[in-house]
């Protein structure tokens, strides 16, 4: 069984970027969609599990899913200047994604032909691994901002944003390529909802959820049932992952030591110290440097990258640019950074207050057996403010 002709085939790269002027022009029309005079990408961000979160899943009732090992996307539904359905694809950088409209289609609960508009929809972009060596690429919805230009659901509840997607989205989609199974060979990629479940279910998760899952997978998140949506950092979804997974992304600066030339080099008038790129010997030193948020230029030193000469011959060999890039990184068992993978998805490295709330995460850490073993107490606190809500 072959891939699809019409799946995108790469989810770093979607459909067709697109410049200026008509990039501008949508960011613009998505900022006044949202109500918002900041012209950056607006999607929700968490923040890294530590332990006094416990006490937070105590004191409200939060939804549990797995983190998938995607990217990142808001699906923007609008029209194209012909009036015809449009779909595009926004990632963290703000950079917008053509998906074709004939490879992709939400129908309506009143028409199966009918379409949605000024609707923007949060999930992430994964490949999944069906077997015999087929990769099917899937939309993951976890969230909805605005649908059909009721931007009051940006203040409703989780639970209530879902349920509205549910109802007025997945309900008809589902209904669609049900009835017409063919379409799913036309799609760019298939879309469904993340699996809720209450914040107790750690159980499930760890031992039935994450180990069938198809596509990779670096921890679980948990947000807030109760509260509105919130541009960029929230501190009601929460991010876990096991300790040695825990990770800050940082800007990597090669710093090469220069040689004094030699009387070669003298002879042909070279008389300061310099670079010698191909005859460098050994590992250079790469500086990682964290991003403060005054400009793309704003960055401070944080720490030495530790890299194996075996791990830097990786790395030349790649044959791409390696200066300035924004690195994943996390700690050894040794307390050294070590390179995990690029993250040319996003356009600088963790601000500092990120990094800051992961170095936090990292020491006041919360394994898997303690999240487990809490899992009790989370339950029967969910269950007594649901007794609460009851009597009420």
């Amino acid at each position: 069984m072959a891939q699809p002709l019409l799946s995108i085939e790469r989810i770093d790269a979607p459909g067709i970027k697109l410049k200026n002027p008509g990039l501008a022009e949508l960011r613009a029309e998505v900022c006044q969609l949202l109500g918002r005079h900041k012209n950056t990408f607006p999607g929700a961000q968490p923040v890294s599990f530590a332990r006094r979160h416990l006490g937070e899943l105590c004191q409200k009732d939060y939804y549990l899913c797995e983190k998938s090992d995607g990217i990142r996307y808001l699906l923007y539904a609008t029209t194209d200047e012909n009036g015809e359905e449009c779909h595009y694809l926004i990632d963290r950088k703000y950079e917008f994604w053509y998906i074709h409209q004939r490879n992709l289609h939400f129908p309506t609960v009143e028409d199966p032909n009918g379409f949605h508009v000024n609707t923007l929809i949060d999930g992430e972009l994964v490949m999944d691994d069906v077997g015999n060596g087929v990769r099917e690429p899937r939309f993951l919805v976890f969230d909805c901002l605005v649908l059909d230009g009721k931007t009051n659901l940006l203040s409703r509840s989780l639970d209530k944003r879902l349920a509205y997607f549910q109802q007025h989205v997945m309900k008809p989609y589902n209904a669609l390529l049900k009835k017409m199974p063919g379409l799913r060979e036309t799609q760019a990629f298939l879309v469904q909802m993340k699996d809720m479940q209450f914040a107790y279910a750690i159980e499930m998760m760890f031992k039935d959820v994450l180990p069938r899952l198809k596509h990779g997978n670096d921890g679980l998140i948990f947000t807030c049932r109760e509260t509105g949506y919130q541009f960029g950092t929230d501190q009601h979804i929460l991010k876990w992952k096991p300790v040695t997974e825990n990770t800050i992304d940082f800007q990597m600066r090669i710093v090469f030591k220069t040689v004094q030339p030699d009387e070669t080099d003298l002879a042909e008038g070279v008389t300061e110290p310099y670079i010698d790129y191909e005859g460098y010997q050994g590992v250079p030193d790469v500086e990682l440097y964290i991003f403060e948020g005054n400009g793309p230029e704003s960055y401070t030193y944080f720490n030495q990258l530790y890299l194996t000469p075996e791990e830097w011959e990786i790395l030349k060999s790649l044959g791409d640019p390696l200066q300035e890039r924004v690195v994943e990184c996390a700690l050894d068992e040794q307390g050294r950074w070590r390179f995990h993978r690029f993250r040319d998805d996003k356009p600088t490295g963790n601000h500092r207050s990120t990094v800051d709330s992961v170095l936090d995460s990292i020491r006041d850490s919360v394994s898997e057996e303690e999240l487990l073993a809490a899992s009790g107490t989370i339950k029967e606190a969910w269950k007594a403010r649901a007794a609460r809500r009851a009597q009420r």
